[in-house]
């Protein structure tokens, strides 16, 4: 049996626990809120932002249990801004609501990706 490759393993998802009801889910199925280095505390959309992070559920009895025994404030190590916690107690509706992003153009070339607008310079990693 020389020469066969196996075939990859399948990649695995990155997994997070809500803190309010301790179920392991997908990283994308939660909601991450995050204390920067800088010590502010916001609701991060995209899950990268730099920093200690807190998951919840996109329930909304987990937000309630989670303002309730202050379960985000004890996962990020400091209090909670007062309209972030607005926002936290009214729910995961009203993040939707105040997340707004604009749609992506569905086809035709992207503006910042302009061909003639782009700096030349030489190609990376051929010499």
């Amino acid at each position: 049996m020389a020469g066969r490759t196996r075939p990859a393993p399948p990649r695995r998802l990155p997994e997070r626990s809500c803190v309010a009801c301790r179920t392991t889910r997908p990283k994308r199925d939660l909601v991450r809120v995050v204390r920067t280095p800088d010590g502010s505390v916001t609701v991060d959309p995209s899950g990268r932002a730099p920093g200690r992070g807190a998951y919840l559920c996109r329930d909304a009895s987990c937000w309630d249990v989670a303002a309730r025994k202050r379960a985000i404030e004890h996962a990020l190590k400091t209090a909670v801004p007062e309209d972030l916690a607005a926002i936290l107690a009214a729910g995961p509706d009203a993040l939707a609501a105040t997340t707004s992003t604009t749609p992506a153009p569905a086809d035709g070339p992207r503006p910042d990706l302009n061909p003639d607008t782009m700096p030349r310079g030489e190609a990376h990693g051929q010499e």
